[in-house]
């Protein structure tokens, strides 16, 4: 290659949720999302509250500040502390890469300390007692005490694939326990609209099985219309 790369690219424009559709997700539980998302939206099984929220509750909602600084280096992280607005959950994209660690307890309590809602990576993170500490909500693949790099290239505020979603700075960023939803920013009132009925039909649901429902399908109806047989 002819000539280096800048070390660090900002990227500017992204559009950004309104503080209503922010309120509007604050709350919701991830999996109900999903539903309305037609089951899906969820970022990979192994992307998972730190210590699995243990020692630290894990609830975020806000706007995504992608991070993408490649395999084992955190250049574009380090100037998310500095560019972040108030509320936003930085998305350090790590590649996959599981040698090293993304951001341990000084970057993590630099972040809260800058306004961040919270963290998420495809990576592992280290420090874990100083993590909890700094009280900075974060999902992650687990931990590593290897050290990262600072060398870059770096971009931020653009998109990468982290845990095999799609995000875009300025999308949506919902976490819990269970994990960690991204709704795209276009569909973000469609979502809002459609959870609130999937709230409605589990409310309905939760209410049938503590008063012993325990027949989710209709088995009958299905033989009859030919969906399911019987072998004997």
């Amino acid at each position: 290659m002819i000539g280096e790369p800048p070390r660090l690219t900002i990227v500017k424009g992204a559009p950004r949720p309104t503080e209503a559709q922010i309120a509007a997700l604050q709350g919701v539980e991830t999996a109900f999302l999903c539903d309305a998302m037609g089951g899906m939206g969820a970022m990979a099984t192994p992307i998972a509250p730190i210590g699995f929220g243990r020692d630290l509750d894990c609830h975020a909602v806000g706007p995504a500040l992608v991070a993408d600084s490649g395999p084992a280096d955190i250049i574009a992280t380090l100037a998310a502390v500095n560019l972040l607005t108030l509320g936003d959950i930085v998305v350090h994209a790590a590649h996959g890469n599981q040698d090293r660690a993304t951001i341990g307890d000084q970057l993590s309590g630099m972040l809260k300390n800058a306004g961040a809602a919270g963290f998420v990576t495809d990576g592992p993170m280290r420090d874990y007692t100083g993590i909890v500490a700094a009280g900075l909500p974060a999902w992650c693949t687990g931990l590593n005490p290897n050290s990262p790099y600072t060398s870059g290239p770096g971009t931020l505020g653009a998109s990468a694939t982290v845990g095999g979603c799609h995000v875009a700075t300025g999308d949506m960023i919902v976490a819990d326990r269970n994990g960690v939803v991204v709704i795209p920013f276009a569909r973000i009132d469609e979502v809002i609209g459609r959870v609130q009925e999937v709230q409605k039909l589990e409310s309905e649901l939760e209410a049938k099985v503590k008063d012993g429902f325990k027949a989710p399908l209709d088995i009958d109806a299905m033989l009859a219309d030919g969906s399911a047989v019987e072998i004997v």
